[in-house]
């Protein structure tokens, strides 16, 4: 019997005909119950009396620019453990597969596996009574050169004008630049990544300009995104301020995120504008240690470097003694800091909302990492979509108009006495938010370009 199965290898080349895929590459894995493709957009809608769900596919790894919409039938709606543990409630869908010659029916889960090393995973439910899969084997049935997968998804190009648009970043390779790149020109968008560091300005009344290393100058812009470093702040800001006198639109202005880069200066224009934050002390002296520590309510607290980034120079102090021993090492170093009341009904957990053009578009929930605490979630921490609630989603708004940002990742904590809003980010990392929510939430915020410059695909 086992004879008339078919052998299959590690990863095999597969067909999925009913969402228009002639070939995916997929891991085999029979450790893994169920099988996955590679989905985003994920919508659920009615049609007549039964639950469908529309959802795009990228099936080439690493190319975003290859896309294919697709609606199904919804067969399912169930909860899936991944392989780090996490779980997920996804969407399930019946698709035919084809692999070599031979073809029948199987679920797939809708989820974003844009992290992972295959669009597809293949699972053993899939292949039960059907195949044997060698391990050590790869493409038993049929393999496939880059010429001929890109001869199958001919890419259409957009006609008409299109925006030119620059991404002023520093490192290419960031999962959030490369999104923003993609996103842009799979919108039929130009644009292009710039070193902020190979940036330069000639400063003139008559001729004012921006020049790229090599000496190309990028007046030609309709609109720039930054995507600026905290070390990079200054000179980034002052790039930026180029750009808007130049009459370049930038997605977030200088004085927008060097307001919301300043972490004391933000939490002042937070509670000024009626918004709760956690109770804050800041000092210059270190002879006003134990006052400060009483100000927030004696210890456990945190204590928070100014300059500090994704959770770096951030302490919890479990007890007074430790609170002034982090306190005084700061001092010494001549850093600047503040402390902070410690939340601990927010039980490790902080709510990012994404907003982008004054809206809420997506929201996460992250925990942290077993042994750290809610400051250091950056640090190995999970993340899943939540439903913020209306008073949450407000306040998100009103913090991103506080500091004029048209971008904005708002963290804040749930306590006994309400939302507490922890800081606003500038230039938010995608990487979390999209894998966790499945939104494409570098598209949205090409999107908000192309609605602030009014621009219309032809």
């Amino acid at each position: 019997m086992s004879s008339e199965k078919l052998i299959i290898g590690s990863e095999e080349w597969c067909a999925l005909n009913s969402l228009g895929v002639p070939a995916i590459k997929a891991r085999v894995d029979s450790g893994a119950k169920t099988s996955a493709i590679h989905a985003y957009n994920i919508k659920p809608f009615t049609k007549g009396s039964q639950t469908w769900v529309s959802f795009d596919i990228s099936p080439i790894q690493g190319d975003r620019k290859t896309v294919l919409k697709c609606e199904m039938p919804v067969a399912d709606r169930r909860l899936v453990k991944s392989s780090n543990g996490s779980k997920e409630r996804r969407y399930v869908v019946r698709a035919t597969i084809g692999l070599g010659e031979h073809s029948w029916e199987i679920e797939l889960t809708l989820t974003n596996r844009d992290s992972m090393g295959y669009r597809m995973l293949l699972g053993r439910e899939a292949i039960s009574g059907r195949a044997l899969v060698d391990p050590s084997q790869s493409f038993c049935l049929r393999n496939f050169t880059s010429e001929e997968i890109q001869s199958f998804y001919q890419r259409s190009v957009k006609k008409g004008d299109n925006l030119k648009i620059g991404l002023l970043a520093s490192n290419p390779s960031l999962y959030s630049n490369q999104r923003l790149v993609e996103a842009g020109e799979q919108m039929g968008h130009q644009i292009e990544f710039f070193n902020l560091r190979n940036c330069y300005m000639k400063l003139d009344s008559g001729t004012p300009a921006v020049f790229y290393r090599g000496g190309k100058k990028l007046n030609y812009l309709d609109a720039i995104i930054p995507r600026i470093r905290p070390a990079m702040t200054f000179y980034g800001c002052a790039l930026i301020r180029q750009f808007e006198s130049l009459g370049i639109f930038s997605l977030n202005s200088a004085s927008a995120i060097a307001q919301s880069r300043d972490k004391l200066y933000s939490l002042q224009k937070l509670f000024g504008g009626e918004i709760d934050i956690p109770t804050s002390g800041f000092a210059d002296s270190p002879q006003e240690t134990e006052e400060l520590i009483e100000l927030v309510g004696g210890a456990p607290l945190i204590v928070k470097l100014l300059e500090g980034t994704q959770g770096k120079g951030v302490v919890l102090a479990e007890t007074a003694k430790a609170a002034e021993s982090v306190i005084g090492a700061f001092k010494s170093l001549q850093a600047n800091f503040l402390v902070q009341e410690f939340i601990s009904e927010a039980q490790g957990k902080d709510l990012r909302l994404f907003v982008v053009g004054n809206r809420v578009v997506t929201t996460i929930e992250r925990s942290a990492a077993p042994g750290e605490f809610r400051a250091n979630l950056h640090r190995g921490g999970a993340a899943k979509r939540v439903v913020p609630t209306p008073e949450e989603k407000k306040i998100a708004v009103k913090a991103a108009k506080i500091f004029n940002l048209q971008v904005a990742g708002v963290d804040m904590i749930r306590s006994d006495r309400g939302p507490l809003l922890l800081e606003v980010n500038s230039s938010p990392g995608l990487e979390g938010v999209e894998s966790a929510t499945q939104k494409d939430v570098a598209g949205i915020m090409i999107k908000a370009i192309e609605k602030k410059l009014r621009w219309n695909a032809k």
